[in-house]
């Protein structure tokens, strides 16, 4: 199969420089080298953002990147790439109408409109993957971080024109129903993680400084909790705490959140058990997760729950909050604890429990590698997405049966 994965505003070369990744770019990079491996050709559209990237670039995995020019060849806030979206959508249908692709597969809702204005005239089915909806988005962050006024209008239509839609959890597929999507359009496929990565045996990052570690992973943005985390490290002693993760524009800087989160830690007497070691690269991911006794992961919502699962590959036990796609992965009591969000109650006393009994944490742990290896492997996100693909492309038709023709015998 012949598969265009479009990425407006996210490129997949971004993982596999093993730059500060975001975790869209990662997903893409992992889904397209897993469908290469099952033997399907991949090529993955992204806007140029640079002077100096060439056209096409042959990735390592056997994918193919096309850079597409829309726009300045320089890095933009995602909320300018509307703009160039026509741009792009042109691009790709200049590129579709020489060699058509069996299906086109858009990231982002952006992505959804350049993919859907280039492929309905050539009549290529297409799959959309939103990876978070701005209706959520809205309802659960504040209004310094809301999304742009038209972007839930337009998500709509984008759902309503796609071929299928590929949620990534079942509570998005609710969200998607209330946007008028049936559910028989859509297709469940959650994200996968590198098991041969991500795994209990390895490195560690970070000497300790306390008894016992927590590690929390993620933008600093108020909508992952961070803060519910430190102020739950008040009742737990011996503990320190390690929040990982830059400000959401990719800079350098620490940014408001860390200094609010410090303003947190010095009111709540922990100051001195919150560490901030800032975005790391995402090769290092694995071996800071291996360094905890718990991994905790508290947003106000999660669509896709990349560090949990992350954290079940390594055999680390986890704490989450009841919410999105977490729902799906982390299973309550075997893999580890859902908590409600925003409760530093509730997560101080699932903390102290796991932390005073380790053999429920290594229990936790040996169960959480089983499900992440047998369920959310790439291998396994890739042959969920061809199937996929496969309930939108029409069979080919098949010829009539051949009428065997018969000679009466006579019979003496």
């Amino acid at each position: 199969m012949h598969i265009a994965m479009v990425s407006e505003g996210a490129s997949p070369l971004g993982a596999l420089g093993d730059c500060h990744a975001g975790a869209r770019s990662v997903h893409i990079a992992e889904l397209s080298a897993a469908l290469t491996r099952a033997g399907h050709r991949v090529v993955v559209y992204t806007r140029c953002d640079g002077p100096d990237l060439p056209e096409r670039v042959r990735t390592a995995a056997n994918y193919e990147v096309v850079h597409v020019p829309a726009g300045p060849p320089e890095q933009l806030p995602e909320d300018e790439l509307l703009t160039f979206t026509g741009v792009f959508g042109s691009f790709l249908r200049s590129e579709w109408s020489r060699e058509r692709p069996d299906i086109a597969h858009a990231h982002f809702w952006m992505s959804g409109i350049a993919t859907q204005l280039a492929a309905r005239q050539l009549g290529i089915p297409t799959v959309q993957t939103f990876h978070t909806l701005g209706a959520v988005e809205r309802r659960h962050q504040s209004s310094t971080d809301a999304t742009r006024s038209d972007r839930i209008r337009l998500e709509e239509l984008v759902a309503r024109g796609a071929t299928r839609v590929v949620a990534a959890c079942t509570d998005e597929v609710s969200e998607l129903a209330r946007m008028g999507l049936p559910r028989a359009r859509t297709s469940v496929v959650p994200c996968g993680v590198d098991v041969n990565r991500f795994e209990p045996v390895g490195p560690t990052l970070l000497p300790r400084r306390a008894k016992y570690r927590i590690v929390a992973i993620g933008k600093l943005v108020p909508r992952m909790g961070f803060d519910v985390t430190v102020e739950a490290l008040s009742a737990l002693p011996d503990t320190e705490l390690v929040v990982a993760g830059g400000p959401p524009d990719g800079g350098t800087s620490d940014g408001p959140e860390a200094s609010r989160l410090a303003d947190v830690a010095r009111r709540c007497g922990v100051y001195d058990r919150v560490r901030m070691p800032g975005r790391i690269a995402h090769s290092q991911v694995p071996a800071l997760l291996r360094s905890a006794d718990i991994v905790v992961s508290n947003p106000w919502y999660e669509p896709f729950g990349v560090v949990p699962l992350e954290a079940m590959a390594c055999g680390r036990p986890v704490i989450a909050s009841a919410v999105g796609g977490v729902l799906d992965i982390v299973v309550d009591g075997v893999t580890g604890d859902l908590v409600p969000p925003r409760s530093p109650e509730a997560l101080a006393k699932a903390a102290r429990q796991l932390l005073g009994d380790p053999t429920t944490r290594d229990t936790y742990g040996i169960a959480g590698r089983d499900r992440a290896v047998a369920r959310y492997s790439w291998d396994r996100a890739a042959a969920d997405t061809i199937r996929a693909y496969e309930r939108c492309i029409p069979l080919p038709r098949e010829e009539a049966p051949s009428r065997v023709r018969t000679s009466r015998v006579r019979t003496q």
